[in-house]
């Protein structure tokens, strides 16, 4: 008789450290919005207006700041996205790609299941095993700090890590979305610091 297999040890959790060097690579690209997501989206490591393009996301705690979580479930996501039913089909064809190659794994599974239990919209996507992903292009954004402006942006993965990538958002300068960029920027800053200096200044 032969004897049952051990079931497979579930994959360790992927690495979320973001090197030092893509940190720096973050802030040299301001104003242009930017930030560094794992393979399932969750923002490890972005320059103030890479957070603050995402109005809200600031309020989140930093472990569940997550751009899909935030499409999903961020109230402010259907009006911040002018076409908001193209990034949720979107953000649920990235994962679909994901379970595809890892079906079993705990990052993807943690997520999908909170996403499943809270956003019928989710829900009614994920059963339709659509696989789509948008490395590049244009969005609009209607932006309660500093109005509509439409951005191209551009997905890279970096090599080395764990499925991570880059997304950077750009305009051209002199452009009135280029200065609505500089104005973002200058915000998420402001705010940012604002903490420490009301410490130094009770």
């Amino acid at each position: 008789m032969r004897a049952a297999r051990p079931a497979p040890e579930p994959s360790p959790a992927p690495s979320r450290s973001v090197p030092p060097g893509i940190r720096l690579l973050l802030e040299s690209l301001r104003p242009n919005p930017a930030h560094v997501v794992s393979r399932t989206t969750d923002v490890l490591a972005c320059n103030p207006g890479g957070l603050r393009l995402f109005a809200g996301m600031d309020k989140w705690p930093v472990e569940q700041r997550n751009v899909v979580r935030y499409v999903f479930l961020h109230p402010d996501a259907p009006d911040l996205f002018d076409d908001w039913d193209e990034q949720i089909r979107a953000c649920v064809g990235r994962l679909r790609a994901l379970a595809g190659t890892d079906p079993d794994a705990p990052d993807l599974a943690e997520l999908v299941d909170e996403l499943l239990a809270k956003s019928p919209e989710f829900a009614r996507l994920w059963e339709r095993y659509d696989v789509r992903a948008h490395p590049q292009g244009r969005k609009t954004f209607h932006h309660p700090d500093v109005g509509d402006l439409t951005l191209g942006y551009q997905s890279m993965q970096l090599e080395g890590t764990p499925g991570h990538r880059l997304v950077a958002y750009y305009a051209e300068p002199g452009t009135p979305e280029y200065d609505a960029m500089v104005l973002l920027d200058l915000a998420a800053s402001e705010h940012a610091a604002k903490p420490a200096a009301d410490r130094r200044h009770p």
